[in-house]
């Protein structure tokens, strides 16, 4: 196979990983769409009340430590 030949083959190749890419990439970003949605949902405060398992926040909103709290 010549040089060129085997240029038009990665050519081709490449055009379909893209269209493979784009079809595979909306489901994809929709499942870490919901994972993120959940995360946030769970770290609300209502929530972690709901569960008992609030924890202390710092003056910038970050969780602190148990072992922190005291400094």
């Amino acid at each position: 196979m010549d040089e060129s030949a085997k240029q038009v083959v990665d050519v081709m190749s490449v055009g379909t990983m893209l269209g493979t890419i784009s079809a595979i990439l909306p489901p994809i970003s929709a499942m870490f769409t919901i994972v993120w949605v959940g995360i946030r949902i769970w770290e609300t405060d209502t929530v972690q009340g709901l569960f008992e398992k609030k924890r202390k926040r710092d003056a910038k909103g970050r969780f602190v430590k148990e072992d922190e709290e005291e400094k």
